[in-house]
């Protein structure tokens, strides 16, 4: 029973998500090609679309990522936490005589 539920997660999400983006880069696909069919902008521009958009996406994902690193949480309850496992680890290494260094 839990492997069907895994099973059917992983075909039911990714695939949605799957479709979206097929469904974007048709829509943008379309546009693109509706542009070069029609003179509307001129094809020397036309053919520098796709480049420019790729060129977009990185700069957006260059964007979300540096957003993201800025708005990264720090978690004072995770640090000592943290630490107090550090302590709790190295005590356990003195008891089997195992020199862990000074503090």
């Amino acid at each position: 029973m839990w492997t069907e539920l895994c099973f059917s997660y992983l075909i039911t999400c990714p695939m949605k998500h799957v479709v979206k983006i097929m469904a974007l880069l048709v829509a943008i696909s379309s546009i693109w090609v509706g542009l070069l069919q029609t003179s509307i902008i001129p094809h020397s521009h036309t053919w520098l679309l796709p480049i420019y958009f790729v060129v977009s996406l990185g700069c957006y994902g260059l964007l979300m990522v540096g957003i993201g690193l800025m708005r990264f949480p720090t978690c004072p309850q995770e640090a000592l936490l943290l630490q107090q496992d550090i302590i709790e680890a190295k005590e356990f290494l003195k008891q089997k005589g195992i020199d862990v260094g000074s503090d």
